[in-house]
């Protein structure tokens, strides 16, 4: 973790930031502040084939994929929760349509749209 103090508008804040998947490097110490490039916008989720004969269970709304309530290869009955949706900042609870073995179609994090298959159950 690394901290930042960031202004805006006038007032400070300090801000904890991680770094993901990046080496390591030294820095030279910086003569002015730099401004940070703007984060690019997530990409949206692939699509994933369905396997044969399972049943998808989809998105009924756009929102980022926070949570798996099972593993993959889990068995889940009908109306279980199997993924916590984040909808315009609400956690939203995606259950199963069917009863059966989930394989998962998105990874945690992944931004879906609506009626995106987000696991299926065979």
């Amino acid at each position: 973790m690394r901290k930042f103090n960031v202004t805006v508008n006038g007032k400070s804040y300090i801000v904890e930031v991680e770094e993901i998947g990046a080496a390591a490097t030294a820095s030279a110490p910086a003569a002015a502040p730099v401004a940070a490039a703007p984060a690019a916008a997530p990409a949206a989720a692939p699509a994933v084939s369905a396997p044969a004969g399972g049943t998808p269970v989809k998105s009924p709304m756009p929102g980022v994929v926070r949570k798996f309530a099972f593993a993959n290869g889990a068995t889940v009955k009908a109306g279980q929760p199997v993924v916590v949706l984040e909808a315009m900042k609400m956690m939203n609870d995606i259950v199963a349509t069917a009863d059966g073995v989930i394989t998962y179609a998105v990874e945690i994090g992944a931004n879906v749209e609506t009626d995106a298959v987000l696991a299926y159950i065979k």
